[in-house]
């Protein structure tokens, strides 16, 4: 019979939790709250003057055209990063988790991209794909491809999701990996032996039993493309050529800090908070049905 440990002080599971929570207190909900308040606000660029204007922020962000079009270049962008990053990775963790030579320099070189930085990852790519410098867009143009991301949106916009995909997909692989390994080889090979061949043991024994996995790592990649690309964008191409791979997250940026737009740049920021937390409670909602756990 296994002991367990009994605790008789009442007092004691609120100061287990009290680090957690002012830790999300100060760095999660603070912010949130101030920069909601400050959605309010119109202040001058020397901060000098605030007048509390209620919604007109977001009225004057919701005539902007140029918010509607960088809505829809974060569709493009989450869309392309997202497939593209789970897709890659749960291919790489299937082949990682065979029975192969060298597998453990194999996934210790796949988890390596996750520790470089965003901005560092986003130099490390547009030094290779450099119109006049790089290697690989010299390549391309050996090939008859005339590759410019600095001036072509297209090649831009396909330059960031490149980079931002490459950045994540260590962090997928790792939990796809993990939830490889947790499925009873035994299932597999009952299968085997029933006759099922690999594709069909993979969509109707392996992958069923790794939809939680999926599914945590949809919302994960969701919140990472929608925030965490930042530093991507702004080390690669600073939202250009003319606002093509300009984000939502990276707009807030640009008008808050270079525009001077405060109260804009705050309204822009609690919308798209509200979006995630929408794309999040969506998922929970109908996604969430289709796992089996």
């Amino acid at each position: 019979m296994q002991k367990r440990a009994i605790f008789t002080g009442k007092a004691l599971p609120y100061l287990l939790l009290a680090p957690q929570l002012l830790v999300t207190f100060i760095f999660f909900y603070w912010p949130a709250s101030e920069a909601l308040w400050q959605s309010f606000l119109l202040q001058d660029a020397f901060g000098l003057r605030t007048e509390f204007v209620w919604l007109e922020n977001y009225a004057l962000l919701l005539r902007q055209p140029d918010y509607y079009r960088a809505i829809a270049t974060t569709i493009v962008f989450s869309v392309a990063v997202a497939a593209l990053s789970l897709s890659i990775a749960l291919l790489l963790a299937v082949q990682a988790d065979k029975r192969i030579k060298g597998a453990g320099l194999y996934t210790t070189l796949l988890i390596w991209p996750y520790a470089v930085a965003p901005a560092v990852a986003g130099v490390l790519w547009l030094f290779m794909f450099q119109p006049s410098l790089g290697l690989v867009a010299r390549g391309l143009r050996s090939l008859g491809v005339e590759w410019n991301p600095l001036l072509n949106g297209g090649h831009a916009m396909a330059l960031v999701v490149m980079a931002a995909t490459w950045k994540q997909v260590s962090y997928n692989f790792l939990f796809f990996l993990a939830g490889l390994q947790s499925i009873p080889r035994a299932v597999i090979e009952a299968a085997a032996i029933d006759g099922a061949r690999p594709s069909r043991r993979f969509w109707t024994i392996i992958f069923p039993l790794l939809s939680p996995t999926a599914f945590f790592l949809v919302v994960v990649n969701i919140v990472y493309v929608f925030f965490d690309t930042f530093g991507i964008i702004d080390a690669m191409t600073g939202g250009g050529p003319s606002k093509a791979t300009e984000t939502m997250v990276y707009k807030v940026f640009f008008d808050g800090r270079l525009g001077g737009n405060l109260g804009g740049s705050a309204a822009q920021s609690v919308i798209l908070m509200l979006i995630v937390i929408g794309l999040t409670a969506v998922q929970f909602r109908y996604i969430e049905r289709k796992v089996a756990y």
